[in-house]
């Protein structure tokens, strides 16, 4: 048996009173982390040595602090000493940076002690919020543990928790039989080994020219006015909106394939230098290939099933997938179909590339 993590996300109705609190904890959380990185930079220039800062110590100086979740700074302080262990482990991760009040993430995360976090019926029971309501989606199986909430709220200024689960499974791993490739496509999201092709909407280019227009508005108005903050808060919601459908089709399509195939072969290419390249930047970043792989590796894992990444330098496009035979013309990315000059065979670019994917992933199987 093994003792894995699943989370849960809902959407939470706060009144005005726990909107309150939950404002001054984000500010608390987020001037709790400023001040340990402010002070862990100060000692270090003086004296070279690494200093342990704890929330509870500055409670003395700052009594509004011990109106807000304790565990919520605890964790605050956990999260600071990742950020400097991660850099201290990958120097191109960056040091770690102040948070600012406008432009950063509002969200704190809070641990289950004492069943002081527990869902009732239509509540989910915080920290210093008590009740608040929630709209719950689905049942939890009673044999999930809590551990912990994150409670989050969006740009648009909707409300989230996060809650997490431990639970045992035993997972059996399956000998797979059937296998698909997938290969990447800039307009489709992807072609598969089977000759299919994701038909994907496209959704942000969609919504690009009205996106265009409300920021102009927004860049027109006045910084700290009302009218600004209305504008603002319509042009958070269009994100969101965008954001919702990616995420609605992409779980479709990953749920589809799961259930038809028990691995799934990709190439492990390097979406974030993609989405920097000025001539394929907005499609790499609106098809969210990267979520998608995602999607599939869990789901995939939950039941037994396998997702194989094939090397980034395979060379998938250019091997005719019949002899074998490498056909350098192909480097240049206009050319969307060609003809193998060693068995004559006529290949359509994306198709080729997905079954020289999959057969590699079998062998890699």
């Amino acid at each position: 048996m093994k003792r894995l993590n699943k989370a849960f996300k809902f959407r939470v109705y706060p009144n005005a009173k726990q909107q309150i609190l939950l404002a001054k904890t984000f500010g608390c959380v987020r001037f709790v982390y400023n001040r340990m990185l402010a002070d862990k930079i100060k000692h270090y220039e003086e004296t070279k040595e690494n200093l342990k800062c704890y929330p509870s110590q500055y409670k003395t100086e700052f009594e509004w602090l011990k109106e807000v979740d304790s565990l919520a700074l605890a964790n605050t302080q956990i999260n600071l000493q990742t950020a400097y262990n991660n850099f201290f482990r990958d120097k191109k991760i960056g040091f770690p940076k102040f948070k600012a009040k406008h432009k950063s993430r509002k969200s704190y995360t809070t641990n289950c002690v004492n069943e002081n976090i527990r869902l009732e019926n239509k509540y989910i029971k915080l920290p210093k919020l008590g009740l608040v309501k929630i709209k719950q989606h689905r049942q939890i199986p009673d044999a999930y543990k809590l551990k912990s909430a994150t409670i989050s709220q969006s740009p648009s200024g909707k409300y989230y928790v996060s809650i997490l689960f431990e639970y045992e499974n035993q997972v059996h791993e399956i000998i797979p039989k059937t296998f698909l490739g997938l290969d990447f496509s800039m307009h489709d999201l992807f072609v598969t080994s089977d000759g299919e092709i994701c038909n994907y909407p496209r959704y942000y280019r969609q919504g690009e020219k009205k996106l265009a227009r409300e920021q102009r508005k927004l860049s027109l108005m006045e910084k700290g006015s009302k009218n600004r903050n209305k504008q603002r808060l319509k042009v958070a919601k269009l994100y969101e909106y965008i954001s919702n459908q990616r995420k609605d089709y992409l779980h479709k399509e990953s749920r589809k394939i799961v259930n038809k195939y028990d691995c799934v072969c990709i190439e492990d290419l390097n979406m974030q230098g993609m989405s920097q390249c000025l001539n394929f930047g907005k499609s790499v970043s609106d098809n969210g290939w990267g979520m998608f792989t995602t999607f599939l590796a869990y789901k995939l894992t939950e039941q037994g099933k396998k997702l194989i990444k094939v090397g980034k330098f395979f060379p998938s496009s250019q091997t005719c997938n019949v002899c074998g035979s490498i056909n350098q013309i192909t480097k240049d990315l206009s050319v969307r179909e060609w003809t193998c000059p060693n068995c004559n065979t006529h290949h359509n670019r994306d198709i080729n590339a997905a079954i020289n994917i999959k057969n590699q992933g079998i062998q890699l199987a």
